[in-house]
């Protein structure tokens, strides 16, 4: 790899130790990617996928300690995924003891580690860190250094900007030294596309369930997906928006996926087209009965597979602004055609704290409350980290979830259904 004097100046430790090692971590892990060479951050802020304090990970703590002492501070400020811990949240007696003494005990030291090295804000925690409530936008061709894998497919796919799927505490280091080595989704011939999918569906797919198949299909590849914008126009509107969060937030937990294109909508897919797809590309054809057979094939982990759920979540990634509201509504109205006043499950909707605070200055806010139905910041999966929470029977609309834990995935009328009194599906 091709280092500049001032790169090469960091990595011969004229500037310390700390940024020493830090300068060869990312030189070594561009050169197992075989990256050319270093290259500016371009982004205004960076994002951090370590956001939960847990006990098992003392070297993490070890490390923000060196940085500290050190007096280093990320080049950019960052934002965090979500925070792992919300009293609202239903839990009991034992399941609370375990998040708090036994697992997350070490959070409030954690963030205090995290605003010494450059943590935007605690509110600036969530997955979805590209919310307008949040701010952290990239701009289309800034070059990231993020982890989190529903935000990096985002950004790259959405907003047009690069990024790698990098890992954990590597993307800390690419924002403290503001470059990042050059390979993969950073380069124009990394962002072509390997697999054509064409979408055949009767009507819209679900977004979980198609970016579900996808992902599963091409892994880390990168797809042109071709039949979509029949249903989605050809505007990156608010709730194209909202539909391509999730469908790429599918691609990349069923999958690897750190980039995709849609024909006619994205970015890159508007300016270049198809000859954004490789001379030897596979193809991948999707219609309904493909659809239902992918949701046949995912494994129900519960005990009991007939058990009534104990707690839905709907919320990962984060929802936004729009979707809790939506959600509010279709809750009420399913309420009021069994003739309920309350949700029949505990049902928790999570969203980033700012969308939270906004939310809160609207109607769907006091009605939420009188239907029972709990907000929050947390992030899903790391409630159902906790061995006796992913022992109980929990539902979800999230592939990601579904994926990551025990709960069980239900498309979102399945899911209406239970949660205002309807049998369990």
């Amino acid at each position: 790899m091709h280092l500049t004097q001032e790169q090469e100046a960091i990595y011969k430790g004229q500037e310390g130790e700390t940024k020493a090692k830090i300068m060869e971590t990312l030189v070594r892990y561009g050169t197992l990617f075989g990256a050319d060479k270093m290259v500016p951050v371009t982004s205004a802020y960076g994002h951090l996928v370590t956001s939960f304090g847990l006990n098992v990970i003392s070297p993490v703590y070890d490390l923000m300690d060196e940085l500290i002492e050190a007096g280093i501070m990320a080049d950019q400020k960052f934002s965090i995924d979500p925070r792992p811990l919300d009293d609202n949240v239903p839990k009991n007696f034992l399941q609370n003891l375990v998040f708090k003494k036994f697992m997350y005990s070490k959070q409030e030291d954690y963030e205090a580690q995290l605003e010494k090295i450059g943590l935007l804000d605690k509110k600036a925690s969530t997955c979805a860190c590209y919310f307008d409530e949040v701010g952290n936008i990239p701009k289309e061709g800034d070059v990231l250094s993020w982890a989190e894998s529903s935000a990096v497919v985002y950004a790259n796919s959405v907003l047009g900007a690069r990024c790698n799927r990098n890992s954990g505490i590597i993307e800390l280091f690419g924002s403290i030294l503001g470059m990042v080595p050059h390979f993969g989704l950073l380069t124009d011939e990394g962002r072509k596309a390997s697999w054509r999918v064409e979408v055949r569906c009767k009507e819209l797919p679900n977004a979980q369930v198609l970016g579900s198949a996808i992902g599963m299909k091409v892994m880390e590849d990168v797809p042109y997906v071709i039949g979509l914008d029949k249903f989605l126009g050809h505007e990156l509107n608010d709730e194209n928006k909202t539909y391509l969060k999730n469908f790429g937030a599918a691609t990349a937990s069923n999958g690897a996926v750190g980039l995709y294109h849609i024909d006619n909508l994205t970015p890159e897919a508007k300016a270049q087209g198809e000859s954004l797809i490789l001379p030897d590309a596979k193809t991948y054809i999707i219609d309904d009965a493909e659809l239902k057979r992918v949701v046949d094939s995912y494994p129900v982990m519960w005990k009991d597979k007939t058990a009534k759920p104990k707690l839905c979540f709907v919320g990962c990634p984060h929802a936004s602004l729009a979707e809790m509201k939506d959600w509010v509504h279709k809750i009420d109205e399913g309420l009021k055609e069994k003739g309920n006043s309350k949700v029949q499950i505990p049902t928790v909707i999570t969203s980033a704290p700012g969308v939270l605070e906004e939310f809160q200055k609207t109607p769907e806010a006091s009605l939420a409350k009188a239907l029972g139905i709990v907000v929050s910041y947390i992030c899903p999966l790391m409630y159902m980290n906790n061995p006796l929470t992913a022992k109980q029977p929990v539902i979800t609309n999230s592939n990601k979830l579904r994926t990551y834990s025990t709960a069980r995935f239900y498309e979102d009328k399945a899911i209406l259904e239970q949660i205002t009194g309807g049998q369990h599906a």
